[in-house]
């Protein structure tokens, strides 16, 4: 087969870039902290804070300039550093009674250098607990609500399952009130600390996107990682393909999907020469942001279903993900992150529009999760939801992931003396919503059980 490329080919990847917004999201520095680890918590902060400020530097510039040489836009400059409650565990046993305190101010050093190297967000403020927490874990993890409500770059996830080790229901228990406890904090009385923590299942150590990105402690010591866009790309393909069958369909996504995976590409493999550090991989997650034209939900519609979380919307999710996958997989040295189609309601104005309609809500979404949405993201919710509910929307989620060994995520949006249908405004990216209405009955019994949930058998499908 000729791998030749034709001027029509050259004119529709111009097309992308030029006239129908083709960005790339995120450029995400990876950057292991390791060695910053101490005992004393001014060495501590020092380390982490010098980590960052000597290894993400030039990072903005070399973005900016990348970005400039190609006339692709890079929307964000991340950092993801390794998972603090590893770095910060010899602080917090020497600490004792003070190590909460300690761990804020680490936080609010990490969020001060990340300002002084203009990154927008930095990742990595948590813990990996899907078999067990240790004293370390469970400090950090208190301390969240607090860190957030101080800073605002920083963000948090928390790894409470994963389909080789099963579900700490422990921890999941102990996450609802820590999202309770962050919504009650938010400094601006919205519940807009919570955007910026994430619970994960078999979370990816090199997710560019946060808050649920973090440096694995499997990889080089600085890597940069992309997360690709394209909603306004892809909707407009299908729009322009008429009424194909459903075959011709999945072509026409793959084909885009390629596209904008090479782009993602070209500008990690670049930045990262610059940079001097390793290249990981791509993120070919489609991901929404609030702005016309840039929603997953108007790329359901216009594959044919009535309305998002109408009957038939789980059949398109699963026509879309693994379209893209197959798609992004031939155009992509490495894939990695969420690699599926991202949801978060607050983000997508399509989805938003659906849920104050009332076709989207928790169970749609978790329905979508199935098949590779990438988690129930981004969801204002009443102020008065109990901890014990969120818990429960979190134990849904993460069962779905461990089953389907698949990564998953939960944002959840309390949103302090609100009530269903309010509408809120949680700024920038994280855009706007109705708060949606859900159940006040939850599996309080079953989670205050505690223990693990053991991994799942998967020798026998079905």
């Amino acid at each position: 087969m000729s791998t030749r490329i034709s001027i029509d080919e050259i004119l529709e990847t111009v097309d992308m870039i030029v006239y129908k917004h083709l960005n790339i999201r995120a450029v995400t520095l990876g950057i292991n902290v390791l060695p910053a680890a101490s005992p004393d918590p001014g060495a501590l902060r020092r380390g982490v804070a010098g980590a960052i400020r000597e290894g993400a530097s030039r990072l903005a510039d070399v973005v900016r300039d990348v970005s400039a040489k190609y006339g692709v836009e890079v929307v964000n400059r991340r950092v993801a550093l390794t998972p603090l409650a590893l770095v910060a565990s010899p602080m917090i046993r020497s600490a004792g009674p003070r190590a909460r305190e300690e761990l804020v101010s680490l936080a609010q050093e990490v969020d001060d250098a990340a300002a002084d190297v203009g990154v927008d967000l930095v990742g990595g403020y948590g813990a990996l607990v899907q078999k067990g927490e240790t004293a370390a874990d469970v400090e950090l993890e208190e301390s969240i609500p607090e860190a957030l409500a101080s800073t605002r770059r920083v963000c948090a996830a928390v790894n409470v399952a994963d389909s080789r080790s099963g579900v700490n229901v422990d921890a999941v228990l102990r996450m609802g009130r820590v999202i309770s406890r962050a919504a009650q904090l938010s400094p601006g009385g919205r519940g807009e600390s919570c955007a910026r923590l994430m619970v994960l299942a078999n979370a990816p150590d090199d997710n560019p996107f946060m808050a649920g990105g973090f440096h694995g402690l499997g990889t080089h010591d600085a890597a940069v990682n992309v997360g690709i866009s394209g909603p306004a790309v892809l909707l407009a393909a299908i729009r322009e393909s008429g009424g194909v069958d459903v075959t011709s369909l999945s072509e026409v996504i793959k084909r885009v999907a390629f596209k904008i995976t090479r782009v993602g590409e070209l500008i990690g493999r670049e930045v990262a020469a610059q940079l001097g550090v390793q290249f990981g991989a791509v993120d070919i997650s489609l991901a929404p942001a609030p702005a016309e034209g840039e929603s997953v939900a108007e790329v359901l519609e216009a594959m044919g279903v009535d309305a998002v979380g109408a009957p038939g919307t789980v059949g398109a999710m699963m026509i879309l993900t693994d379209s893209l996958r197959k798609g992004g997989a031939m155009a992509a040295s490495r894939i990695g992150g969420f690699s599926g189609v991202m949801t978060p309601v607050s983000e997508d104005l399509g989805m938003a529009r659906r849920a104050a309609e009332g076709t989207v809500g928790l169970w749609a979404l978790l329905a979508m999760s199935s098949v590779s949405a990438a988690g129930t993201d981004m969801v204002p919710l009443p102020g008065d939801t109990q901890p014990e509910v969120l818990s429960s929307i979190i134990l849904d989620q993460v069962a779905i992931g461990v089953i389907a060994g698949k990564p998953v995520g939960v944002r959840l949006l309390p949103v302090p003396g609100a009530k269903p249908g309010d509408r809120v405004d949680f700024g920038g990216l994280f855009g706007s919503g109705v708060v949606m209405d859900v159940p006040r009955l939850g599996a309080s019994r079953l989670i205050a059980r505690g223990g693990r949930v053991p991994p799942p058998l998967t020798s026998l499908r079905g």
